[in-house]
């Protein structure tokens, strides 16, 4: 190689080099500018970015803020549990590298700048237990990397927009504890890796769509205290061998309690408060795994299954404000793990078992309004 060729390649070289990183200079300021964005639209009762968040340290070492090794571009915002209070500025929008957005557990108020819609990267997006209002608008449905997203905890309002099908990578939706209405879209069932569904403690109705019971993927589902109505299907775990929790409590459903038996990995039901008809399936107790079972005052009747005593790692057994006869399987005390029991306001009748003075870790007791004797 003759000198000029070894010189035109050095300064070549340095030319790219320079180009690279004055490009990178040039994107992590954009980064920065858009923190600082979000410092000064915020209050910060604590400072707790008074000194951190300053032009005299690297974006990369403030307070919350992590970058990507080969790429310095912010990748993770983690601000939780900060006491901050005001709104979410547009300018997060343009940390387009973010990877996770994390903002709960602070008093933000508003709407979502729709701005957010432009990270594409976002893989966790946490706003949970904020003050944020408005609609779930059709934007989010362009984050379609998102594998977590929580707004539980605000006081959103609107319905779920089908739009949201289009985060077809979505492992845990939670949207609990908000002022959402209207359907459960039957777009959710394109959620093909989906393992934690929460929509409790929102306002809505008509029937959980059947196809719902096709995600094998399922480990979680709650719907509790909704308005939701209609019949459980007849074979309701057969696609879903991987539930470990149904909460369907506090809602409007009807007919009779499905057999439950196929849903092995059962550790939580919950199906109180509802006005179900006909009695406690008789294959409940092939459920070994379950932890607590929740049936109170759901219209029942019948006999408790004398199968119950199957149930080895149950720890709250609630069946009161019923309206179940016969007696209390005698055999309870096989429950050994047994720390509440209800079985008051039913029309059980015959004598207490004196098996019950086994269950060793209980701690609550409730037998009354019942028509027993001994």
């Amino acid at each position: 190689m003759t000198k000029f060729h070894f010189l035109f390649s050095a300064l070549m070289f340095i030319h790219n080099f320079m180009v690279s990183y004055a490009m990178i200079v040039r994107n992590l300021t954009t980064d920065q500018h858009a923190l600082l964005a979000f410092k000064h639209q915020i209050i910060d009762p604590h400072n707790i970015l008074a000194n951190s968040w300053t032009t005299n340290n690297s974006v990369c070492n403030w307070v919350g803020v992590s970058c990507a090794a080969k790429d310095p571009r912010v990748t993770v915002l983690d601000l939780s549990n900060m006491g901050f209070t005001g709104t979410i500025p547009p300018q997060l929008g343009n940390l387009s590298f973010l990877v996770s957005l994390n903002l709960s557990h602070n008093n933000f108020h508003d709407h979502f700048p729709r701005e957010l819609g432009r990270l594409s990267r976002l893989k966790l997006i946490d706003l949970s237990f904020n003050f944020l209002n408005g609609e779930i608008l059709s934007w989010f449905g362009r984050l379609d990397k998102v594998l977590h997203l929580n707004l539980r905890n605000n006081n959103l309002t609107g319905v779920i927009p089908p739009s949201i099908a289009n985060l077809s990578n979505l492992e845990n939706l939670d949207l609990n504890h908000n002022l959402i209405h209207g359907n459960i879209p039957h777009e959710i069932s394109k959620f093909l890796n989906l393992r934690i569904l929460r929509l409790a403690s929102n306002q809505l109705s008509g029937s959980i769509p059947a196809v719902i019971y096709n995600i094998s993927s399922l480990r979680m589902t709650s719907v509790a205290s909704n308005n939701l109505c209609g019949s459980l299907p007849k074979h309701i775990c057969r696609h879903l061998p991987n539930l470990e929790a149904l909460y369907l409590d506090g809602n409007d459903f009807s007919g009779q309690i499905p057999s439950i038996g196929e849903c092995k990995n059962l550790q939580g039901l919950q199906l109180s408060s509802n006005r179900f008809n006909g009695s406690i399936p008789r294959n409940i107790g092939s459920l070994t795994k379950l932890r607590t079972l929740f049936l109170y005052d759901s219209n029942l009747e019948g006999e408790i299954p004398q199968d119950i005593r199957n149930l080895q790692k149950l720890e709250i057994f609630d069946v009161g404000r019923n309206n179940l006869s016969g007696q209390i399987p005698l055999r309870i005390d096989e429950c050994m793990n047994l720390e509440k029991l209800y079985l008051d306001a039913n029309r059980l009748n015959g004598s207490i078992p004196k098996s019950i003075g086994n269950l060793t870790r209980l701690t609550y007791l409730y037998l009354g309004e019942n028509n027993l004797k001994g």
